[in-house]
């Protein structure tokens, strides 16, 4: 839901429970089913790319049909506005550069936990190469921008409307955590990682709620977040080969992902703190 109060509310919800279970499927599947004739007519195509091809269909899908599918399915007459995408272009750009530099915070805090602990070396003479930046950019920007309209978007919206507001911020984040590939880890790494991308998530819905119903922040800090630990990894942060797992999260190409270890857990655990007047 808008939190700010200044959208205009819906009339309720028109469709049944299970049109928006199947919403983004069907999407998902529509750019999986479109991009595979690409795979003939280019035989170049790594299967990876041709996967990244039906995802950016998948994205221009939901961009088109999302207004009908809140119109249609929840009443919504302002769909950009109720999401939280149209506003005044000057608070657009400063509520995405505060979201962005919280996550530049958060990482801070997570690079110098693991350097204090031992678990990582910092390598300040390795920088990146222009093909890295162009990847941590296309991270932060992509990823922030379709899992931000996704889940602190359509998917607040729908669960607002039907369950009701702290239901839809706690029920996004079960979800959010629960869609990524949390399960390819074995035993107690799995159940770790989703329980910090849960944490994420509500601390992704806190940020919308702060910035008064606004997506913008939370899309400046799940980008900065993705494209900014791409980029340590890739240059300056070493992870030390004894590093405990429990505490930097379960290894990863190479590297770790701290939302699955205890480091992770404090930092987002803290900005969830200092949102806390937001939780209900």
């Amino acid at each position: 839901m808008q939190d700010s109060g200044k959208a205009p509310a819906p009339r309720g919800p028109h469709s049944h429970w299970l049109g928006a279970l199947l919403y983004v499927p069907v999407l998902y599947g529509g750019g999986w089913l479109l991009s595979r004739p690409l795979a003939l007519l280019v035989p170049s195509l790594r299967g990876d790319q041709v996967d990244l091809i039906g995802a950016l269909l998948a994205l221009l899908l939901l961009l088109v049909s999302l207004p009908w599918r809140l119109l249609t399915g929840l009443g919504v007459d302002e769909p950009w506005r109720y999401v939280g995408l149209v506003g005044p272009p000057g608070r657009i750009g400063a509520t995405w550069l505060r979201g962005t530099l919280k996550a530049a915070a958060l990482l801070a805090v997570v690079v110098v936990g693991l350097l204090l602990a031992g678990a990582a070396q910092w390598r300040g003479q390795q920088g990146l190469t222009g093909a890295e930046i162009l990847n941590a950019l296309a991270l932060a920007l992509g990823v922030g921008f379709a899992e931000e309209l996704v889940f602190r978007g359509w998917l607040w919206a729908e669960l607002g409307e039907r369950l009701g507001r702290r239901q839809a911020l706690w029920g996004q984040a079960l979800l959010f955590g629960l869609v990524h590939p949390w399960w390819r880890m074995p035993g107690l790494a799995g159940a770790s990682l989703l329980a910090g991308l849960i944490l994420l998530g509500l601390v992704l819905g806190l940020q919308r709620r702060a910035d008064g119903g606004a997506l913008w922040g939370a899309m400046g800090l799940h980008g900065g977040l993705v494209g900014g630990w791409f980029a340590l990894q890739a240059g300056p942060l070493v992870f030390a080969d004894s590093g405990p797992e429990w505490f930097v999260g379960a290894a990863v190409a190479g590297g770790a992902n701290p939302i699955g270890g205890v480091i992770g857990w404090l930092a987002l655990g803290g900005l969830a703190l200092l949102r806390r007047r937001w939780w209900v």
